[in-house]
């Protein structure tokens, strides 16, 4: 990129949730490794969670910085130190409104900072509307990050558009989502809940301004890569008429130990401990369940998924976030761990994923289909069962068991706001075979290991990945040189 003058330097700034800020500072790393000089502007509560990795790379001599803007918790009637959504924290609808109020509040501050740096671009969140505004204040393009897939994106598009769930007659009658290629089916009870709302509410206000506002912005970045969904890709910049570019998995840009084992969290378990309990297992023997950082399961729940792990006879690693509620560890079946001992890891909190989904011994992956941890699935060319709950994870799992075909249904039909529909111990331990020993479980392994072989390679030199990040990095480099 030549002298330190010439470099090109972007923004990027995640919205405050860890679904959302792992991929961008993956993504904030990924471009600093094309030779970009990369900030990310986050809040005090939050740098912490990534300041280790961003040190790392700095050492390594890849240009990556952090920016603090405080967060203003107290001017909206937040606790102090309220700085992310979180489960734990409390999830309900006033708290939500609250916070999304907070986020807007930092327009000013992120103005301040632009001013001062003078960024050539600025990648912002989705939930973020007003960074449009903001950047546009400074001449600076803004691009927009959902953290979705392009299927999800045109599902979410066709349904916007066409309504089809206002033409059935009831919540469990299918329908086909209009023009979307591959004949997606989904019924209402699958749809999220504010798409059921006739009143507008703030949090569909919001989501109306976020469309408006990217509709005034130099494009979309999406985590994901052409060969996985390429004619949602087609679809989306041909049909829909969008400007994106994939850049995905942005999570292979993670090469040493250390920053796969600490993406988001310290792990709750020492990551060398956890990969030699795998090194012990066979290939492909072990099940790994995990259902990301925002589902809440009751503790009667958290006891069919145990009982289903046991009866399915199969290993397993199970990440149980504990809250309020369920760290009394009532929620485990008496005898269980005794019993399952050898043959079962329970890790308490937060878990190395990714190198846990790399490790060989790892043959299927209880998901509840959130955009990162499907595609790090995949990336690892491991086949999934789906247990969606809420956010767009319908529509992932769709492209994962009709599209992809490398995954089965654990069978839920009701988007439910974090909680998540009631499975029973049969269909997990169910489900749990089929993947991992049932008759089609081969076919859909050997599926999934050559979508993970064509995700490492769209990143590497000359990738599609690769092509699109370069373009993307071309295409500002010849708009700040006009």
């Amino acid at each position: 990129m030549g002298s330190e003058i010439l470099q090109l330097h972007i923004f990027f700034f995640p919205f405050m949730a860890h679904g959302h800020m792992i991929p961008t500072v993956d993504m904030a790393k990924l471009f600093a490794l094309h030779g970009v000089k990369t900030t990310i502007v986050t809040t005090p509560l939050n740098a912490p969670f990534f300041s280790k990795t961003i040190e790392r790379s700095k050492n390594s001599g890849v240009d990556v910085d952090i920016k603090i803007i405080k967060f203003p918790s107290a001017q909206v009637g937040l606790p102090e130190g309220f700085e992310s959504l979180e489960p734990s924290k409390g999830m309900g609808m006033d708290v939500i409104s609250k916070f999304f109020l907070a986020t807007s509040l930092l327009q000013e501050p992120l103005e301040q900072l632009l001013q001062e740096f003078k960024p050539d671009c600025l990648v912002a969140d989705m939930f973020f509307p007003w960074a449009t505004d903001a950047a546009k204040k400074f001449e600076i393009p803004r691009l927009v990050f959902h953290g979705t897939s392009f299927f999800s994106l045109c599902v979410t598009e066709c349904l916007r558009q066409y309504e089809p769930h206002k033409k059935v007659e009831s919540d469990d009658e299918p329908f086909v989502v209009p023009n979307l290629p591959g004949d997606i089916e989904l019924t209402r009870k699958k749809l999220p809940d504010f798409m059921m709302q006739e009143i507008e509410t703030d949090f569909t206000k919001m989501l109306k301004a976020s469309r408006e506002s990217e509709m005034k912005t130099n494009g979309v970045v999406v985590n994901s890569f052409y060969e996985l969904e390429a004619s949602y890709a087609d679809f989306y910049r041909n049909f829909l008429g969008r400007k994106a570019w994939h850049i995905g998995p942005v999570s292979l840009c993670n090469r040493r130990i250390e920053d796969k084992a600490e993406r988001g969290k310290k792990a709750s378990i020492d990551e060398h401990e956890c990969l030699k309990w795998l090194d012990s297992k066979k290939p492909n023997s072990v099940v790994y369940v995990c259902f990301g950082s925002t589902v809440n399961f009751t503790s009667a729940q958290l006891k069919e998924i145990a009982m289903g792990l046991e009866d399915s006879g199969q290993e397993f690693i199970w990440v149980v976030r504990l809250d309020k509620g369920n760290e009394e560890e009532e929620w485990l079946p008496e005898g269980f761990e005794e019993r399952t001992k050898g043959k079962g890891l329970i890790i308490r909190g937060w878990a190395p994923q990714v190198l846990i989904l790399e490790h060989p011994a790892v043959g299927g992956f209880v998901t509840h289909c959130g955009w990162n941890s499907t595609l790090e699935g995949v990336s690892a060319g491991v086949p999934m069962v789906t247990w969606p709950i809420a956010a767009e994870q319908f529509y992932n799992e769709k492209l994962v068991t009709d599209v992809l075909k490398i995954g089965v249904s654990v069978g839920v039909k009701r988007w439910v706001r974090v909680v998540g529909d009631f499975v029973n111990r049969d269909a997990v331990g169910k489900v749990v075979k089929v993947i991992m020993v049932g008759e089609k479980a081969e076919e859909m392994r050997s599926r999934a290991k050559a979508l993970g072989e064509m995700a490492k390679r769209a990143v590497e030199k000359d990738g599609s990945s690769y092509s699109d990040l370069n373009a993307l990095i071309q295409e500002l480099s010849q708009r700040r040189g006009r």
